[in-house]
């Protein structure tokens, strides 16, 4: 038995899922798991949401780790597969080596393609209209405005601009073509065509984890996240409501 191997891909296992939005909670478990699986006996892990401290004892030996985590993103997909295959390594009869390919092979998968990405975004943005009272033309008009957000939101993130700044200039791309929409004539409602849009933009699973990361006892991790969430929303607001008011102070209305 390789410890030093093993709390490396138990660590590795843990990382892919804070990185693909899993709970902080749940990566502390499969790398308790996979260490457990392999024999080591003892496994204390702390995962907060910007980094992973791994210890394990075993035959008088003590292995630590630590690894930072920079980037996160939501991938439920892999963070599915991971924990699947942390529960079926014995069924699959896995060796180390042979979970450390499965894991690399899960973190080099491929998402869904940026054009698919896309239109279900536009989609999202589409039905979020109907969901907060609008109609049709709104939510045509959101399904347009989607659309745009985020092809430049894929745009952004390959240039590593920080997300509080995407965040407030999509905001306000929104604000921007809703307004526009609104003085030609093809939107009569401009509150349920920005609402709607900019529900793409809304951090959900970011606040979902903080509940869940919260009601299980990590208290660290869960505020961190809420906090994430705020400045996130805080971004959104900012950035629509500089627009709309720089409209509203400069043309007298809308």
């Amino acid at each position: 038995m390789d410890m030093n191997e093993i709390l490396h891909v138990a660590t590795f296992a843990g990382k892919i899922m804070l990185e693909c939005g899993g709970e902080t909670y749940r990566a502390e478990e499969i790398i308790w798991r996979i260490c457990k699986i392999y024999g080591i006996e003892e496994a204390e892990s702390f995962v907060t949401t910007t980094g992973i401290m791994v210890s394990v004892c075993s035959d008088g030996k003590t292995y630590s780790l630590i690894r930072r985590v920079s980037t996160r993103t939501i991938d439920l997909d892999k963070v599915d597969k991971v924990n699947d295959l942390s529960r079926n390594i014995i069924s699959k009869g896995l060796s180390v080596s042979e979970l450390k390919s499965q894991l690399q092979i899960i973190n080099n998968g491929e998402r869904y393609s940026n054009k698919t990405a896309i239109l279900i975004s536009a989609l999202g943005a589409f039905c979020f209209v109907f969901l907060f009272g609008g109609k049709l033309r709104e939510a045509i008009a959101a399904f347009f405005i989607g659309l745009i957000i985020k092809s430049l939101s894929i745009k952004f993130s390959n240039l590593e601009i920080n997300q509080f700044f995407i965040n407030s200039i999509l905001a306000g791309i929104t604000a921007i073509i809703a307004i526009l929409f609104l003085n030609i004539g093809l939107i009569n409602d401009i509150d349920k065509t920005i609402i709607g849009s900019i529900m793409l933009l809304v951090p959900g699973l970011a606040i979902t984890n903080a509940i869940r990361d919260t009601i299980s006892g990590d208290l660290l991790a869960g505020l961190t996240r809420a906090a994430e969430a705020f400045l996130v929303a805080i971004s959104i607001a900012i950035g629509t409501g500089a627009v709309l008011s720089f409209w509203i102070s400069t043309f007298g209305g809308l």
